[in-house]
């Protein structure tokens, strides 16, 4: 494990008090996490586990046109650490939605349409927390909310972010010392392969961390960040002058 992450021990800790908390701030009954498969949400959702008991806690799988092997694994990491789940299959609404956009406003983009499934993920989540009085759990760590990697409004359109200041090494610490099944910790994120031309988590981790990258890299890295600043500032208001 690289010298700068933190120990996984020390970090579940803190945040099984920091979501305690929260929830009695805000006077919630529980938590509820979106679950896909991945190393991010089955961490959260394991945290949900141990801080909120299974009757308080809820993880809910949401494919649209997933690859069945996504819901395989949250079913796997589900059963093994003996947490609820609920499905409910987006598949069809997305597809009405996308098609009914396109008939009056002409052919979405690739981008567009793939938009559409974290911004509807929301919307669920959302309504079944205020059916039982949940906050809603976000999986983003600190790597994607640097980068923007996530959508605006769908996969951070959420009420808290545990693995926010986590780096992807030290999720993947906290995946371990939590008893998450092996193949999900080891299942290929969307930024691993340097050959697709993204930016790899292990010098995301090592920049964010420590400032250390050969200069190419860095300067990615930093025009990532820049060219992701929207997402992550507050939106902008448009305030009157009190002389207007």
């Amino acid at each position: 494990m690289a010298h700068f992450y933190r120990d996984p021990v020390s970090m579940t800790s803190f945040l099984e008090g920091w979501i305690k908390e929260e929830l009695e701030t805000t006077a919630s009954a529980g938590g509820l996490v979106g679950l896909n498969g991945g190393v991010d949400s089955a961490v959260v959702a394991a945290l949900l586990r141990r801080t909120c008991g299974r009757d308080n806690m809820l993880a809910l799988i949401m494919p649209c046109h997933n690859p069945s092997d996504d819901e395989r694994l949250a079913r796997l990491f589900a059963s093994d650490l003996d947490i609820p789940i609920k499905k409910v299959d987006l598949s069809e609404v997305c597809d009405m939605l996308a098609n009914g956009i396109e008939v009056s406003c002409g052919k979405l983009s690739d981008d567009a349409r793939t938009g559409i499934i974290p911004r509807l993920r929301m919307s669920t989540l959302y309504s079944v927390a205020h059916n039982r009085n949940y906050l809603v759990f976000g999986e983003g760590n600190k790597d994607d909310l640097y980068c923007g990697r996530f959508t605006k409004y769908g996969d951070v359109g959420v009420d808290m972010l545990p693995l926010g200041d986590l780096l992807t090494g030290e999720v993947a610490a906290l995946a371990r010392y939590l008893g998450i099944p092996d193949e999900i910790i080891a299942k290929p994120r969307s930024g691993d392969s340097t050959d697709s031309g993204e930016l790899s988590y292990d010098d995301l981790d090592r920049f964010i961390a420590t400032g250390d990258a050969e200069e190419n890299m860095a300067n990615r890295i930093k025009e990532a960040y820049e060219n992701s600043q929207h997402k992550r500032n507050p939106v902008p208001i448009a305030a009157i002058p009190h002389n207007f």
